[in-house]
């Protein structure tokens, strides 16, 4: 349970580790709660916001369920479809041969959610504000996905960004954020007024909704991002290999 606050491995990296093995043994597998992030951090010698970094990405893995009042435990294993290699968005149209073509594009300063701060792993009260990244994209005919991104508020992005650039690479040249990891969740349900009118289509049509929760190669949380999808011009496959 110690860690090497020496190594040139971040504490929060560390902690992480250290979890994933609890994870793997017996009696957390079969549903003994986790220490408590008081005994847990104490035991760790590190601070209970570098626990919760290393604790908040296990929950977002699915690895951990967490309930406020409760505790932390190893979260019920259930059939996970997944895909080993990612894209972003403007090099999957490149792929694909399509000239993307920005529709709407707004920047703006908002406070997050209560979920966007667990995964940024800041505190809702202290009342912080988020880049937040709008854009509605799709091809030369019509647009066919609507974009919202969060970004982490340590990284000094001030919204005067050329965001009409690929996001990622604009991250790695002025910021030296190297984004590696992408958990997504799909979904799906009806437009509603505001998607629809974005995405000109009907109110009662289908869409596909693909949230992006995604880190750097230091396990950092970067993006909060989350797609709507028109229902017609985007399908999700997996390569699944046994």
């Amino acid at each position: 349970m110690k860690l090497d606050s020496s190594s040139g491995k971040p504490l929060h990296i560390q902690a992480e580790e250290v979890l994933r093995k609890l994870i793997e043994s017996e009696e957390y597998k079969n549903g003994k709660l986790l220490p408590n992030e008081i005994k847990l951090s104490e035991q760790l010698s590190i601070s209970r916001n570098t626990l919760r970094q290393a604790i908040n990405k296990l929950v977002f893995e699915g690895l951990l369920d967490r309930k406020k009042g409760y505790g932390t435990k190893v979260a019920k294993k259930g059939i996970t479809g997944g895909v080993k290699n990612w894209l972003s968005f403007s090099q999957e149209m490149k792929m694909l041969g399509i000239e993307v073509k920005n529709f709407e594009l707004h920047v703006s300063l908002k406070k997050p959610n209560e979920e966007i701060c667990s995964f940024f792993n800041i505190s809702p009260d202290k009342g912080t504000r988020c880049i937040v990244l709008e854009r509605v994209r799709g091809n030369k005919e019509y647009p066919f996905v609507s974009f919202i991104s969060y970004f982490n508020p340590i990284i000094p992005l001030t919204g005067d960004e050329d965001f009409t650039q690929p996001l990622y690479g604009v991250l790695e040249s002025k910021y030296n954020i190297i984004v590696k990891t992408s958990k997504e969740e799909i979904t799906a349900r009806l437009a509603g007024e505001i998607v629809a009118d974005k995405l000109e289509i009907k109110p009662s049509d289908p869409i596909l909704i693909r949230k992006r929760f995604v880190y750097d190669i230091n396990g950092l949380p970067v993006e909060y991002n989350i797609g709507y999808y028109r229902a017609d011009s985007f399908t999700y496959t997996i390569d699944a290999e046994r």
